[in-house]
């Protein structure tokens, strides 16, 4: 069981405390301004050690995904993300195991600055058509703090043991 410090202010630390051990998480709280028109309650974490808020499908009907299909699935969701932040789109994981449905542009990027509705690419991997209902918990959605680079232009750069060991190049063992 976990205690919530209250007093939550935007972009403030809180802290988690188990009330069964000693142990403390540092969690910043991050106020978003959402615009919900789906008949669907606002994306809320599960658990209180959630990462991830549940999106659901916003449909008129029920889609099918054929095997190999992907289709693009509204929420009904709209955000307004703070500066220097975005949103991720990733695969439920129970999704992918039981019915072979993730997520493709994994994970998806929300821009601070975008304002159109949250949209989920599905997939189905399975070998089985797969139906997607109004309601239905289709993605995570994970805020994350954003550094912006700055990109200078050299002539070289430092060599390294890797250096151009790519895809693999460690081997499978």
């Amino acid at each position: 069981m976990w205690a919530v410090k209250k007093d939550w202010l935007p972009m403030q630390p809180y802290f988690l405390k188990s009330k069964d051990s000693c142990t403390f998480a540092k969690i910043i709280s991050l106020k978003v301004k959402v615009i919900n028109k789906s008949s669907h309650p606002l994306p809320s974490y599960a658990t209180s050690g959630s990462s991830g808020m549940d999106l659901r499908a916003n449909l008129l009907a029920p889609i099918v995904l054929d095997s190999m299909e992907r289709k693009l699935i509204p929420t009904g969701i709209y955000l307004e993300i703070p500066p220097g932040f975005e949103a991720q789109i990733r695969p439920r994981s129970g999704l992918a195991i039981k019915q072979g449905l993730t997520c493709l542009n994994t994970p998806g990027t929300i821009d601070a600055d975008y304002r159109g509705e949250i949209k989920v690419i599905l997939i189905n991997l399975s070998g089985e058509a797969q139906q997607i209902d109004n309601g239905d918990r289709i993605a995570q959605m994970v805020f994350q703090q954003v550094e912006m680079a700055e990109l200078i232009e050299v002539s070289s750069i430092e060599a390294t043991e890797r250096n151009e060991g790519g895809f693999g190049h460690t081997g499978k063992q």
